[in-house]
């Protein structure tokens, strides 16, 4: 069995500044619909929501990377992080280009910063 892990952090502001330039346009090219809405659902913390499942995003990348042929096997609606019926953060590859046995994750915000962990096993 092979470990990998990753970790991803960023300014809320940054992912903020990007819907509010790019609108729906930046949240279809990086969001599946379910996050989307996820977010969405939580108002006045909708950006803290997408900061933390962005570094998701990035933390899963950068945990199955070493796995993909091409980066480019993967896009960013590939990645799908939804919370389970205790509200826990989960991870889907929609697009299954690497054969993962499990993977983990962690999201936590703050009012500045997002931060995720990744553990994938092989």
């Amino acid at each position: 069995m092979e470990i990998n892990v990753g970790t991803d952090i960023i300014e809320i502001n940054r992912i903020k500044e990007s819907i509010e330039t790019m609108g729906d346009k930046f949240k279809q090219r990086v969001f599946t619909q379910k996050e989307i809405d996820y977010c969405e659902s939580k108002n006045s913390q909708k950006y803290q929501h997408y900061a933390a499942r962005f570094a998701g995003k990035e933390a899963v990348f950068k945990a199955i990377s070493k796995k993909l042929d091409n980066k480019f096997d993967i896009a960013w609606t590939d990645i799908e992080i939804t919370n389970d019926s205790q509200n826990r953060p989960q991870v889907e590859i929609l697009n299954k280009k690497v054969d993962i046995q499990n993977i983990d994750i962690s999201l936590s915000h703050c009012k500045t910063f997002a931060i995720s962990n990744v553990v994938a096993t092989f």
